[in-house]
């Protein structure tokens, strides 16, 4: 008879694969929108380099991944149940918004799911509220960050390229852009490419009851993450590129520029948040890594950069639409967390 924990350990795994692979094709727009909005790369060029990017970012840094993994619910509140739930969440409410063409945060997705998952199996004092703190806190200054940088970056270059005819800026950011997009697909990948290495890691604690195993992750584990998520990004969501890339704003290549830069900035900080502030004298582990919103950080630096032009060049009813979406993944989340929870502690 096979043995039960065991078919549950490969059923996350399975599961973590999936996750990767929504997270991949929805968040793909976040790499390559603004560089395919603008036409500075060619949609199968740009999916291409964000999928590489993607596959190099989620290979380096561990940081993120212990975060999810060890950070958000305590030891006790960490078991097949509440992982599971996690990721049905973040799978079916991932898979709809990608229908629906709306860029959705991922990571808020099953952070919220796992949450609510933690709190139907223990009650509230499942969560670490202190790190979920740090980690909500990021669903305002983000995109805060994010639009604000891709604003000043846009006017910078504006002032800097004053004398400069369009056509050869054009040709300029057109080439720039290959590097822009590469860094946003590779800090994307650093951040949300790590989230299914936390949760397989997760399981594998749990399964041999080694929570050593988080200071020496296998290597199978980042490796079929990476490809994971990677390969969602080459299947690419095009409807949240369409949305993203040609209907937030109207874009040329140095927008797209500005854009990535500044999304790419605030989500490699993030990534690598505990180095960062623990050189500032903050007291935080050096290895804490912030899971932030790509979504959030991309679309609002878009934003950003197209309020420069005129405020009216902003298509502020579909960025309504969009942050609408955003707010809504918290509830409709954390619903969908606790009743999976709830339904497989029924069966279970």
């Amino acid at each position: 008879m096979p043995d039960f924990s065991l078919c549950l350990l490969i059923f996350i795994i399975v599961l973590a694969i999936g996750f990767a692979v929504v997270n991949g094709f929805n968040d793909a727009a976040n790499a390559i929108a603004a560089s395919v909005g603008s036409r500075a790369l060619s949609p199968r060029n740009a999916i291409i380099l964000a999928a590489f990017c993607n596959l190099a970012g989620a290979a380096t840094g561990l940081a993120v991944a212990r975060t999810i993994g060890q950070g958000i619910l305590v030891p006790e509140a960490i078991s097949y149940l509440t992982v599971i739930a996690g990721l049905a969440t973040v799978i079916v409410w991932g898979t709809i918004a990608t229908y629906w063409g709306l860029p959705i945060s991922v990571t808020h997705s099953f952070v919220t799911g796992l949450a609510a998952a933690g709190v139907a199996v223990v009650g509230s004092d499942a969560i670490q509220w202190g790190v979920l703190q740090r980690v909500l806190s990021a669903v305002v200054t983000a995109p805060v960050l994010g639009f604000i940088g891709g604003f000043v970056v846009i006017v910078v270059l504006f002032w800097i390229f004053r004398r400069s005819a369009p056509a050869k800026m054009r040709v300029i950011f057109s080439r720039l852009q290959w590097l822009t997009t590469a860094f946003l697909a590779y800090s994307h990948g650093k951040n949300d490419g790590q989230m299914p290495i936390g949760v397989i890691t997760m399981a594998l604690v749990i399964y041999y009851n080694q929570p050593g195993l988080w200071d020496n992750i296998p290597w199978w584990v980042i490796g079929i993450s990476a490809l994971a998520i990677s390969s969602g990004t080459a299947i690419g969501g095009w409807r949240v590129i369409r949305t993203l890339g040609m209907r937030v704003t109207a874009l040329q290549p140095v927008h797209g520029f500005a854009a990535n830069f500044s999304a790419a900035t605030v989500i490699e900080l993030a990534s690598n948040f505990g180095f960062v502030a623990s050189r500032f004298g903050v007291p935080v582990s050096p290895d804490f890594g912030i899971p932030v919103s790509t979504t959030h950080c991309v679309s609002s630096a878009i934003m950003g950069v197209g309020a420069t032009k005129r405020f009216s060049a902003v298509r502020w009813g579909l960025a309504g639409n969009i942050v609408t979406a955003w707010i809504l993944t918290f509830p409709i989340c954390a619903g969908l967390g606790y009743l999976f929870a709830w339904l497989l502690g029924m069966i279970f």
